[in-house]
Parts: structure tokens; sequence; C-alpha cells
């Protein structure tokens, strides 16, 4: 059935780019885990397919010693906008915590506080800096201003910020800020291949819910994949919603709109896309509930693997999840728990990468030939060995 048809401003994203190269050539942290319209025809599965497989990796183990007899710790986490529940990065790293609170003797207490808007950012960080948190993670490039206030002004309390990295943070914090990051674009860039392979309509498209980097990255990541599935097969499968080059596209401006998600998503399938790449959270579940109406296109999840998250759109359900770009914040989040646990301390910058397990594809639909899946094993290990470049080289001059 699928047969191929078709083979906060510029210093900030700066920075991070400075970041993204600066941390990736550090040293392992010694705490750190081995870790047209559409046509009518056309169908996103088939009773018959097989069951899905995934690229993603099994979750690395802690290498670390037990904690110091005795050691106790309590660690919070402070959510960005859409929720702790939110099927995405939020929930994400909320596993993590749960986990340590599970596995790590020691870790007595974990808890969260959610963020209904901005405002509420540095007064969610100031109640658990007076609950005595040993850690606090913030979750998402928008806490970065309110978490390097406060670790400034509270240089004993250690922090872990998710989605900026350490470095980049105004001011400086003392020492006492852990970021943590994701290759991302890595994984959405074998999304993109993926999805070039199995587009029957030769269009994919994609949006974003904030333009900021941890967003950006993700709709990078899977042009490019197109980009080279089109090199790679001769090919001419275009991407609606984003342009690496110029960096602009289809925003929805929140985190939190299934409203804004639907009609995103329903925009784009009007164009011809049959594919749809979300990076918006929750927002991302009303693009689902488009695609589940149209009945003959497919979904990109993303952060968690969707099949899991999202039943109800996957195996069991509509079986509308193409894949899903994953971003391991659970293993992240556990691993600088154990850190404060055993250390006493957060351990390096960390960035997530196909190589260290930190990103990857989760489950891919069972309709996809074998043929592409072990395309896209093989591209993924030559990402893994620098053989092909997610990011086209720096122009000279």
């Amino acid at each position: 059935m699928f047969s191929r048809l078709r083979r906060r401003g510029a210093l900030v994203a700066l920075l991070f780019a400075f970041a993204l190269v600066a941390a990736a050539c550090a040293d392992d942290e010694p705490a750190s885990t081995t870790t047209e319209p559409l046509p009518t025809t056309m169908a996103p599965t088939t009773t018959a397919a097989p069951a899905p497989t995934t690229t993603a990796a099994p979750a690395p183990t802690t290498t670390l010693p037990p904690p110091p007899e005795g050691r106790e710790i309590k660690a919070c986490q402070v959510s960005d906008t859409g929720g702790i529940d939110d099927k995405s990065f939020n929930e994400t790293a909320w596993q993590g915590m749960l986990r340590a609170e599970a596995e790590l003797e020691g870790v007595t207490e974990v808890k969260f506080l959610e963020s209904q808007s901005a405002a509420d950012f540095r007064p969610n960080i100031d109640s658990f800096i007076g609950e005595g948190c040993d850690v606090i993670v913030t979750v998402g490039f928008l806490l970065a201003d309110d978490t390097a206030a406060a670790a400034t002004e509270n240089p004993d309390q250690p922090f872990a910020i998710i989605d900026f990295p350490a470095v980049a943070l105004d001011p400086a914090p003392p020492g006492n800020v852990r970021g943590i990051n994701f290759n991302t674009d890595e994984a959405a860039f074998l999304a993109g291949y993926l999805a070039a392979g199995a587009s029957q309509t030769g269009t994919v498209g994609t949006f974003g819910g904030i333009n900021i980097p941890p967003v950006t990255i993700f709709m990078d990541g899977f042009v490019r994949g197109v980009e080279h599935y089109n090199s790679v097969n001769g090919t001419s499968v275009s991407v609606l919603g984003w342009d690496p080059e110029t960096q602009e596209g289809l925003f929805t401006g929140n985190f939190e709109s299934t409203e804004d998600g639907f009609a995103f998503g329903q925009n784009l399938l009007d164009e011809g896309a049959d594919i749809i790449l979300p990076v918006a959270g929750p927002v991302g579940l009303g693009t689902a509930q488009a695609v589940e109406e149209a009945g003959n296109a497919w979904i990109v999840g993303v952060d968690s693997d969707w099949t899991e998250s999202t039943p109800q759109f996957g195996p069991e359900g509509s079986d509308i999840i193409l894949t899903s770009i994953r971003k391991r914040m659970d293993n992240a989040v556990f691993n600088t728990v154990n850190n404060i646990l055993v250390l006493g301390s957060l351990g390096n910058e960390y960035f997530g990468s196909l190589g260290n397990d930190g990103v990857g594809l989760g489950a891919i639909n069972g309709a996809i030939p074998q043929e592409l899946i072990d395309e896209v094993e093989a591209l993924r290990a030559d990402i893994i060995a620098g053989v092909v470049s997610v990011t086209p080289p720096a122009e000279e001059g």
C-alpha cells in the first residue's frame, strides 16, 4: 500500500546554538546514565498490518553507587503551562520524578506545581524554595528567566532546567543550575525521512506552539529529514509550515488550545498534507482529532511515545500515529535526582542525543514496509557515526 509515489530573540537563539556545541564537547558526566486533495481510497492503516515496531532503545540503567546511609531528599518540579498531564513534556518529565520515588531509596517525596500562566513561574519556584526541596526542576525554555533569577538569589539551592543551557542563563547562576537539553533534531530527522517515504500525497506538514528553539529544533530536523529522503531517492516531497532557512512558519502561539491544534491540523490537511508533526504539547491532541476525522492521514507525536501516552490514537484505537519523536526527559530528570541523592550535586550539563539514547523514535506504525524501517535504522546509525549530518554546513565568510 505504501509504495512511494514521489520519491526571546536572536541573541537567545544564538546563545542556545553556542551552548549546544560547547556542551556537546564537554566530558561525560560521572553521574550520567548509560543512557492536490487527499486520495479518498487511501487509509493510514490496514487490518492485516503487523504489530508496530520501534527504534527506541531500552531505558538506561544507573551506574551510581547506593546513596549514603540515611540520606533522604525531596525532589520538586515546576511545570510549564499545559498541565502535568499534558501527554507531552511536562508529563514526561514528571515520569522521571515518579520513577525516582519508586526506585531510589532515599527519595522520600516528589512534588509538582502546575503553572497556569507565566505569572505562576516565579511564585511556584519560590514556594518550593520555602519548602526546602533538595532539587527543583523547571520544565521548559520559558522558565529560564525566573529560574536564573531564583538561582542567583539562592546560590545554595540546586536547580535543573529542561530545554535551556545553564551557560546561557542571564543572570549567570553561581553553578547551582544543571541544563538538561536534547539534540531533538537528530530524532526529528529520522521522522522526516520516514514521513517522506510514507506520504501518499507527496506533502507533509508541521507547526509549532511558540517560536522558541526547543520547538523549532524539532521542525528543523523534520524538514531536513524530508530533504534528505528527496536527495537519496530523487523525490520531491514538500513540507508545509516551516522553513529552516528563514526560521519562519506556523505557530499557534500557545501550548494549551486543542481547538487551535484542530484548526491548524485541518488547514494543513486541506492543503494536501497527509502527515502532520505538531510541536505544541497538548495542542497536538487537537491535531490528532482532525487527522482521525480525516481518516486518510497520520500524525507524528512529540516528546513521549504517543502509542503509550495517547493509546486512543495508537494501534488499539484509530491507529493514526506514524511514529513519535521521543525526548527522554524522564531519564534525564531521574538521573538528576539520583545525582543529588548519591553525590550531593547536580552533575554536568546534559545533552540527550541518538548516541546516548536521550532522543529517538517511538513505535513505528505496523503498516510501514520493513524496507523503509530498515532505511531509517541505517540512517540512525549513520547519524550517530557522523556519516550523515542533521544540520547544513556553516557558510564560510
